[in-house]
């Protein structure tokens, strides 16, 4: 399936080329023209039916959290900092691919029968931690491994579960998820012109988003994200970001923009009338694209919606791919809408 492919890729902040060609592949016979800007981000047209003069955006982004190579040590192990955001305590232990040639390593520190009484009680600092990939020296390690070079997790992708849920793991989620999404509303055609963007760095600061959006002047935009799903049970009774299994995900608020009301009623409404299950993610939690392309030019009425998967910005992350198929449902439903419902909530 798509997804599998697109999670297995490599596709850290900066180096999202491989990601990038997978998308072009599935794409290229369901779009009118394509193009990539000088940030990385691919720009495709999708011609509409004349019905409607409206230009929709729909934006998923193709990077994903990883690390970088920033120094080798005496021994042969390398250095290295996060990009985007990770929770150093996930790191240790893990295997990573390195570089063009995808070199294996081991993320590694002290052993524990090493550590001091104090430091078993600390949370272990990605600047302790070095990548191990079996070299003897500094010399070894220059010849395969250069300053600069980008990391990803070595997590491969299965489904867990035939039924139910239908659960699958794999990395990447965040936002492969939304990009498997977004190819798949690219199977139909709409009333309007559509551009679809599948843009970058967005881990590292909304950055090709906001190139995009003012490149492409949108009248309205959507954001195919996976988001978080903090579902697992707590000693105290607090409310989820989001839930495996309940359905899509809508933003009305997070720390990077507040969602347009028009764009959540026509989703809501679109789900509604449909059976789709939905949610409301939990707000003020997270940010995404929306948050730079709501402000690109004189303004434009964005929303997000998105696919919960758990353990996002880690090694690996879960979905339920019933979840994932109601994204792709309500897209395409809610997109077919936006011509008759228009998008200002009046």
């Amino acid at each position: 399936m798509g997804l599998k492919e697109l999670s297995e890729a490599f596709g850290v902040s900066g180096c999202e080329d491989e990601v990038r060609g997978i998308i072009v592949e599935a794409i290229k016979d369901h779009v009118d023209e394509y193009r990539v800007d000088s940030m990385g981000n691919l720009i495709a047209l999708k011609r509409g039916t004349g019905e409607s003069e409206l230009k929709v955006m729909v934006a998923a982004h193709t990077d994903e959290v990883g690390l970088m190579i920033t120094h080798f040590e005496k021994d042969g192990t390398l250095r290295f900092r996060p990009v985007g955001g990770i929770d150093d305590r996930i790191l240790l232990s893990k295997v990573v691919l390195i570089g063009q040639d995808r070199l294996p390593g081991v993320i590694g520190v002290k052993p524990v029968h090493l550590l001091k009484e104090e430091e078993r009680r600390q949370v272990v600092k990605v600047d302790q931690m070095t990548i191990d990939i079996g070299a003897k020296s500094k010399e070894e390690a220059e010849k395969a491994i250069k300053i600069g070079d980008y990391a990803t997790f070595a997590t491969s992708f299965c489904q867990l579960t035939e039924d139910g849920l239908r659960t699958v793991k794999g990395k990447a989620f965040d936002d492969r998820a939304g990009c498997a999404v977004l190819i798949e509303v690219l199977k139909e055609r709409y009333p309007f012109d559509l551009y679809p963007v599948f843009t970058v760095q967005e881990e590292v600061g909304l950055r090709g988003a906001r190139v995009a959006a003012y490149a492409v002047e949108p009248d309205v935009a959507f954001v195919l994200e996976g988001t978080i799903c903090d579902d697992m049970p707590k000693k105290k009774d607090v409310s989820p970001t989001t839930e495996l299994g309940a359905g899509p995900a809508i933003t009305i608020m997070d720390r990077s923009f507040i969602a347009d009301r028009g764009l959540v009623k026509l989703l809501v409404e679109t789900a509604e009338e449909l059976g789709i299950p939905y949610q409301f993610k939990q707000p003020g939690i997270g940010g995404t694209d929306a948050g730079a392309i709501h402000l690109a030019k004189e303004g434009i009425p964005s929303a997000t919606v998105s696919v919960p998967c758990r353990y996002i910005h880690s090694p690996v992350c879960l979905l339920s791919l019933e979840d994932f198929e109601n994204t792709v449902w309500l897209m395409k439903e809610a997109l077919g809408k936006v011509v008759a419902r228009r998008f200002v909530d009046s």
